[in-house]
């Protein structure tokens, strides 16, 4: 049956939009975004701003016929997901691209500025037509850095910022690649010298996070020392606390998550709430779709919600 709402040639609303929920965000967003960039809007019914935006992205998104799909997300029916990504102010507006955040603003846009965006966003998965191969080229880096040859990824970062200097992708890929070459306070210059409109981007903010997790890195006390402490007191918050510490500066981020999420269970206040506030900074340095953050964020929000 033809469907008499959309040409051949361009997807029906419906396909491409979508209210979202809490238990459907793998699939709607973090699955969907492995293969065609998904567009998340965080608004609220009582929200003046967002009454004015969503129908504009909607519209945004209509037009470009399929490069992008959009989910709107009530944030006040679905609060667990809104905590977790740290939604603070609405309307927040982030875009996924491969299940990780790759763009986003706060606040309402002119029509232009909503268009540029979306544009942008398409882009992603536009096979690297679009931006000329950079999209390819910045995804080749990220395989460098994942395989292990890091100076050769932070070439080809600096290579594709050599082109278009506004690549959050490409400059949070640099400022990884000297965390991995432990050049901490190259990473570190490089990141504080990013323009504002870029600083807050969701590639920066995984760079600072795993940046100061590098740093912690540097004091951290033997696995073996700490376990030993917290085995012969196990209400010793400070000495669980380092054991995290330590254990990430292994590698072993899910031992590392899995102490912070105990020591939140005992004392959810202890040092100002230090362990929720290191268990963000681990999600944030780690992928999104990663296991250890998916597992992470699921028992973290059981318990805050219980």
């Amino acid at each position: 049956m033809l469907n008499l709402g959309a040409s051949p040639s361009q997807p029906a609303a419906g396909d491409l939009i979508k209210d979202g929920s809490e238990a459907g965000f793998m699939a709607d967003v973090i699955e969907m975004s492995q293969t065609i960039p998904v567009i998340v809007d965080f608004w609220a019914p009582w929200c003046g701003p967002c009454k004015t935006l969503g129908p504009a992205l909607e519209s945004a998104v209509t037009a470009a016929k399929g490069a992008v799909k959009m989910v709107k997300l009530d944030v006040d029916q679905n609060q667990g997901i809104a905590g977790q990504l740290r939604i603070q102010s609405i309307p927040t507006v982030y875009a996924f691209w491969q299940g990780q955040p790759v763009d986003g603003f706060q606040g309402a846009l002119s029509p232009s500025e909503i268009t540029e965006f979306v544009t942008r966003v398409g882009a992603l998965g536009g096979g690297g037509e679009a931006d000329g191969g950079l999209g390819d080229a910045v995804q080749a880096a990220e395989d460098m850095l994942s395989d292990g040859a890091v100076v050769d990824a932070a070439q080809t970062f600096a290579a594709v910022l050599g082109e278009d200097p506004s690549n959050a992708a490409a400059f949070g890929g640099l400022a990884r690649a000297h965390i991995a070459l432990n050049e901490l306070d190259q990473a570190e210059a490089l990141l504080n010298n990013a323009h504002d409109d870029m600083a807050t981007k969701p590639e920066l903010e995984a760079a600072r996070a795993q940046l100061d997790l590098a740093r912690q890195a540097a004091d951290a006390g033997p696995v073996a020392d700490l376990r030993a402490a917290v085995e012969a007191d196990p209400g010793d918050h400070a000495a669980r606390f380092d054991l995290a510490k330590a254990l990430y500066a292994e590698g072993d981020a899910e031992g590392a998550v899995d102490e912070l999420l105990e020591l939140f269970r005992r004392d959810r206040e202890w040092n100002d709430g230090a362990a929720k506030a290191q268990l963000f900074t681990i999600f944030d340095a780690l992928k999104p779709q990663d296991p250890v953050v998916l597992a992470g964020r699921r028992k973290l929000s059981s318990m805050i919600f219980a």
